[in-house]
């Protein structure tokens, strides 16, 4: 197994450098000629003045403006940020310790970076905040979605927590607040075949096998809005709201089930009425019960 290089640069707004691999063999007579032709959507003038500026490294240090192509080698370099809104909401702690740390996760703040969301993400604030360089996610939470989402502290744990979750061996329980239909018999189990295509936005639930299912439970009921208590027995994308959806009661504020709406990046109104409520587990290092309830609510 190969060698997991170390980043001769350090991490940058909590985030580690993009890590480019040199080809083995090539035309190309310095690094820079090579990045210009691998990196078509960087101008060639960003990297000019990103060398010159000794902003992008090999195991040595900063490259020179005219390094020479080293066949097979490595370069280590910070991408440029996107333009980002900040969200106006803190995350909380739930539990730290030496192996994990779970924290309440607001809505609108993504868990990991990606796409338009890098530096305003759970990730990269916690690692900021608490001093933790090395910290992973252990599964992971939709931006919309507010609650629990735990992390893991050492990369040595990272595989068997990260294992626990995709083996589906977490309990997890969901709160929603959706309209009171009292011809709904609940509790309920539902189960359809949902599938997310790559490139759309929404899931959809088609004819075929089921491969997904949730449990439904309403806790409590007022003036035509219920508090429902949602169990995923399986984890497909969406599920939980196209779930909801196709009992005919909606999480509240739902922009994607069962139409989908366009609301604006900085747009903080009326979040997504769901909440991860409960992770409860087997701890994989220790053995020990664990359980963790959120600190946050939904109004009815």
């Amino acid at each position: 197994m190969r060698r997991k290089l170390r980043p001769p640069l350090d991490q940058r707004h909590g985030l580690d450098p993009a890590r480019l691999r040199l080809p083995d063999d090539g035309p190309w007579a310095t690094v820079r000629d090579h990045l210009v032709e691998r990196l078509p959507r960087v101008a060639p003038e960003r990297i000019d003045l990103m060398l010159a500026e000794g902003r992008i490294y090999d195991l040595d240090g900063p490259l020179a403006p005219d390094a020479a192509f080293t066949p097979g080698g490595s370069v280590w370099f910070h991408r440029d940020l996107p333009d980002e809104v900040a969200v106006p909401f803190e995350i909380r702690v739930v539990h730290r310790d030496d192996a994990i740390v779970v924290v309440d996760k607001p809505h609108f703040l993504a868990t990991i970076p990606r796409g338009k969301h890098v530096v305003e993400t759970a990730l990269v604030r916690l690692r900021r905040d608490l001093g933790l360089p090395h910290l992973s996610p252990a599964h992971r939470l939709d931006r919309v979605t507010a609650g629990l989402v735990m992390f893991v502290v050492q990369p040595a744990l990272r595989g068997k927590y990260q294992t626990m979750f995709a083996d589906r061996a977490v309990r997890k329980e969901y709160e929603a607040i959706a309209p009171h239909d009292p011809s709904l018999a609940l509790p309920t189990r539902v189960s359809s075949r949902i599938v997310k295509v790559k490139g759309v936005i929404t899931a959809q639930e088609v004819p075929g096998p089921p491969n997904a299912e949730t449990v439904v439970e309403l806790v409590e009921h007022r003036d035509g809005w219920g508090r429902y208590r949602l169990v995923p027995l399986t984890g497909r994308t969406h599920q939980l709201r196209l779930h909801m959806a196709s009992l005919g009661v909606p999480i509240r504020h739902d922009d994607f089930y069962p139409v989908l709406r366009e609301k604006p990046l900085d747009d903080f109104t009326d979040p997504l009425q769901l909440l991860a409520k409960v992770l409860e587990f087997t701890d994989p290092v220790t053995g020990e019960h664990r359980r963790f309830t959120s600190t946050l609510s939904l109004d009815l």
